[in-house]
């Protein structure tokens, strides 16, 4: 069902100078052990309601910076920011910072308008797996896989296996429709203010001004100046997010061993490398 963004000026005109502000930041990926550091929903959920629940809220600003990540937890913050909005008729601006690629700009996708930075990239509406083959490493000192399976098709893409045909066959299927699925929320979101003729589904970027010339985007501002000219110099910002102390510190706090600390270290720097590469892409 296609819902309409752009909201009458009206709708911003409350007796109250509070805006919510949400930030969202890091690369996205499915809930971590102990020292897991990426974007999830379930550590989002409170932070999410608070940020709708003030009786005198105008509006609730996404602060977006994410080079994306899983599609599933990209979804669930997404369009648990979208239902609340519609529920409380809360408007949703994005501001979105040095990126909001892939799942970052799904998460964009949940306002009812989305600025950007000059320097801001935006956009790379597709989907990536990527991995590594190291069935030679192994065979070569002397280790064999064993892999066994009640269904032939449990098994796919194992990275100590040779990759076989039907294997990228299958995995092009599921990136066809996970695809499918982003652009069609892309375009619920956007509509008509997309550009046609432009090549917005095919994993591409756009920095600043040009996010706005394709339709990915509505202007160039910044969170505080924009917010102040729209409610009023004057305007209170109330901050809403995910708190992380330092790895020790979490652990301790769950009164936890000294192997979960060992175990949650290790978590943590498989973490890092992995948001590090989704960074990359974009050159930072």
């Amino acid at each position: 069902m296609k819902r309409s963004l752009l909201k009458p000026a009206s709708w911003f005109a409350r007796d109250d100078g509070t805006v919510a502000v949400l930030r969202l930041y890091g690369a996205i990926g499915a809930p971590q052990g102990l020292g897991g550091r990426t974007l999830s929903h379930p550590p989002l959920e409170k932070a999410i309601e608070a940020a709708f629940a003030g009786k005198r809220t105008k509006a609730v600003a996404l602060a977006i910076n994410s080079p994306g990540g899983a599609p599933g937890q990209s979804s669930l913050i997404a369009r648990h920011i979208r239902r609340l909005a519609d529920e409380k008729e809360i408007p949703v601006i994005a501001f979105c910072e040095d990126v909001a690629a892939s799942g970052g700009y799904l998460l964009a996708c949940a306002a009812d308008e989305i600025y950007v930075n000059e320097y801001s990239i935006a956009g790379s509406i597709g989907v990536i797996s990527a991995s590594f083959g190291a069935q030679e490493a192994i065979r070569r000192i002397g280790i064999e896989r064993r892999v066994h399976t009640a269904g032939e098709r449990k098994v796919l893409m194992d990275p100590f296996s040779e990759q076989t045909a039907a294997d990228v066959a299958r995995l092009k299927a599921l990136q066809r429709d996970i695809h499918a699925r982003f652009i069609d929320w892309v375009k619920t979101s956007r509509g008509e203010r997309l550009r046609d003729g432009e090549p917005l589904f095919e994993g591409d970027v756009w920095v600043g001004a040009r996010a706005v010339e394709v339709g990915l985007a509505d202007g160039v501002g910044e969170l505080r100046p924009v917010l102040r000219e729209r409610f009023g110099k004057d305007v209170r910002f109330r901050e809403h997010g995910v708190r992380r102390g330092g790895l020790v510190a979490r652990l301790f706090n769950r009164g936890v061993s000294a192997r979960d600390i060992g175990a949650g270290a290790a978590d943590a720097a498989l973490d890092a490398a992995e948001s590090r590469l989704a960074w990359a892409r974009y050159g930072l």
